[in-house]
């Protein structure tokens, strides 16, 4: 399938649209959202460049007219300055359709803070803290979140040199077979000997902020 093609998909499969016209239309305004010149509608996906690839899975997404669009690692193997591209397109997408929500799930952190207004920090499949964005970045709580917050690159290399990294033993065991009760307990550095047998539940302790621990 061509561009224009792929894009135009969910409009068929939907019935959004009546004849080719409104169709061939359509197809051209999703190219102009996301940032793409409607001529290239014909031309196929290996004539394209790996953000341009993220830019027709955006305009493919922005179809349907959803309320919610699910990005699973949308940077991932984009270069530095693509990645910057892309979330500013859909920061702009945003802000141009009201009532549009992300579910943005990366492991860049440094993306997610950029993008988020919450996030949500998941462990084995378990979320293990979810906060407002900037609570959970200048407050955080859980050991996990910690661990992976101070292993996040610091511009500033006189702050970069003071700040403590925090380095987790042990391998990350299987989802398959995951530990009793705290699913963290064999690489937490505070555990203690009931973090084994408690499932801790999410503890709201204020400011739209809830952390998995016992010892929050």
């Amino acid at each position: 399938m061509n561009a224009g093609r792929i894009v135009g998909e969910p409009l068929k499969v939907h019935r959004l649209v009546r004849g080719k016209q409104e169709y061939d239309e359509k197809v051209e305004e999703l190219f102009r959202m996301a940032g793409l010149d409607p001529s290239m509608t014909d031309r196929f996906p290996h004539e394209f460049s790996g953000g341009q690839h993220q830019r027709i899975a955006i305009a493919r997404a922005l179809a349907g007219a959803p309320s919610l669009i699910i990005c699973d690692e949308p940077i991932s193997s984009l270069d530095v300055s693509i990645q910057a591209q892309i979330i500013n397109l859909l920061q702009e997408l945003q802000e141009k359709k009201r009532g549009l929500t992300y579910m943005f799930i990366s492991h860049d952190l440094l993306a997610v803070q950029y993008v988020s207004t919450r996030v949500a920090v998941m462990y084995l499949g378990r979320i293990v803290e979810i906060a407002p964005s900037e609570e959970l970045y200048h407050n955080t709580l859980h050991p996990y979140s910690r661990a992976l917050l101070s292993a996040v690159p610091m511009p500033d290399p006189h702050l970069e040199e003071k700040r403590e990294r925090i380095i987790l033993t042990g391998d990350v065991p299987s989802p398959l077979n995951p530990p009793s009760g705290c699913h963290f307990h064999t690489r937490c550095p505070i555990a203690e000997p009931e973090c084994s047998r408690v499932v801790p539940s999410l503890l709201d302790i204020g400011n739209s902020h809830e952390v998995a621990c016992i010892k929050a």
